[in-house]
């Protein structure tokens, strides 16, 4: 028997017992090369520009993710004995649902236009070195883990829910993770409180005692703040856009203009067709390491670009999203043409970041209060979950600050024009 024990911020001692066999899984999954990988992936992407402190890893997340999942399973297995025996796939799917993330996390989905649940499918039912763990415990379950991730199929409706729903594990860990990393005071969930309230419906799937209503709507208000104060953070969109820039440059240069290694050639000009090896020999590093190399490009466009992120030389961002489109669009039109005036290339230069955020969805997975005899939606409960439902709108126009004050004065016209009419 050995025993291994994880020290985490948020979690203290994250303890794995080898004569436990769905933690001796665990430890020989977190051991296997695909997992170790995610050592090299930022948690937040580029947001550590942003956030000096936002520098932990999609390992220490999925670690995170497998210790509240094991916590919720052992709660609800008081209520329903029978989930016991879906400890291996929760605890696999748990700890491995981040494993297809490209280099960057989600920034990769942007740039690259890959879905790191589909590589996670593939890693999971491709990857030898994953499949045979995972089979060697239990036949079929690399099949089972994958189709679990990706398309919620499990025999029991709880054990998706805590993989995949407005109150899944995921989500329990990363909003605590990256408000800590962030400096964000506003990730500090009662954990305890919530996991203590889970229960099960009649129908099995999982269901929030009415002690835990407090708990939950203050999980959902800090998903919320969090998105609009750290995700959608103006610089944080800066850097996504130039990353998104570099890539779509290099792209259009192609190979013979633009050093890229294999792996980096792969992900550039045959990602519909990338091998797993090439998939994984790609991360934080090595992407760095190109856009790195490609501040010294024959390309200006593309050398500007790479030394404007390396530099941290960033653009600026202003909040348009209370305008509409129609403005919106004649406020970058104006940007490009002062950006030609000031000789700055506008295509590299000027920008909109628009995003639609929902905190709260509640005809998708939506969470439901069951006191013993009612069963309720959330929303209908909770007026402030229900305020929660209304999509927030992010707009970014994206711009140089050698023109700002007279792109300022320009969007104030704009607005006078448009309110005259």
């Amino acid at each position: 028997m050995s025993t291994r024990t994880y020290y985490d911020p948020l979690h203290q001692s994250i303890s794995l017992n080898s004569s436990i066999p769905e933690e001796q899984m665990v430890m020989e999954l977190i051991d296997s090369s695909p997992f170790q990988r995610l050592r090299r992936i930022k948690q937040l992407g580029p947001a550590y520009l942003t956030f000096h402190g936002a520098e932990s890893s999609r390992f220490t997340h999925s670690l995170g993710v497998f210790h509240i999942a094991r916590r919720a399973i052992n709660h609800l297995s008081e209520l329903d004995s029978r989930l016991k025996e879906h400890k291996f796939i929760l605890y696999a799917a748990a700890l491995l649902h981040d494993l297809g993330h490209g280099p960057l996390s989600h920034t990769s989905e942007e740039i690259f236009k890959i879905k790191h649940e589909e590589w996670t499918g593939k890693l999971i039912n491709e990857n030898q070195e994953i499949s045979i763990i995972l089979n060697r415990y239990g036949k079929g379950n690399a099949k089972a883990i994958s189709e679990l991730i990706q398309s919620r199929k499990a025999p029991e409706k709880s054990i998706v829910s805590l993989i995949s729903s407005q109150l899944d594990c995921d989500r329990l860990d990363y909003l605590m993770r990256d408000s800590y990393t962030t400096g964000a005071r506003y990730g500090q969930l009662d954990i305890d409180r919530i996991i203590s309230a889970m229960t099960l419906a009649p129908d099995g799937d999982l269901a929030i005692q009415p002690k835990g209503l407090m708990a939950v709507e203050h999980y959902l208000v800090i998903r919320n703040l969090m998105y609009r104060s750290v995700y959608n953070h103006r610089l944080n969109e800066v850097c996504n856009w130039l990353l998104e820039q570099i890539i779509k440059t290099v792209r259009k240069l192609g190979p013979k203009e633009v050093w890229a290694d294999q792996t980096m050639s792969a992900w550039l000009w045959n990602h519909e067709k990338m091998s797993l090896e090439d998939f994984l020999a790609n991360d934080d590093v090595v992407t760095g390491y190109h856009i790195n190399k490609w501040q010294y490009s024959n390309s200006d466009n593309l050398s500007k670009l790479c030394k404007r992120f390396i530099n941290r030389n960033l653009l600026k961002a202003l909040n348009i999203s209370s305008f509409a489109l129609e403005i919106r669009l004649e406020a970058l039109a104006k940007a490009r043409i002062l950006s030609e005036k000031y000789c700055i290339e506008p295509d590299i230069s000027c920008g909109l970041r628009e995003q639609i955020v929902k905190s709260y969805h509640p005809y998708k997975y939506g969470l439901r209060l069951w006191d013993g005899k009612n069963l309720q939606a959330l929303e209908e409960v909770s007026p402030l979950v229900e305020r929660l439902i209304e999509p927030n709108q992010s707009s970014w126009l994206i711009y140089p600050k050698e023109i700002e004050t007279e792109l300022k004065t320009e969007i104030e016209n704009l607005k006078i024009k448009h309110n005259s009419k």
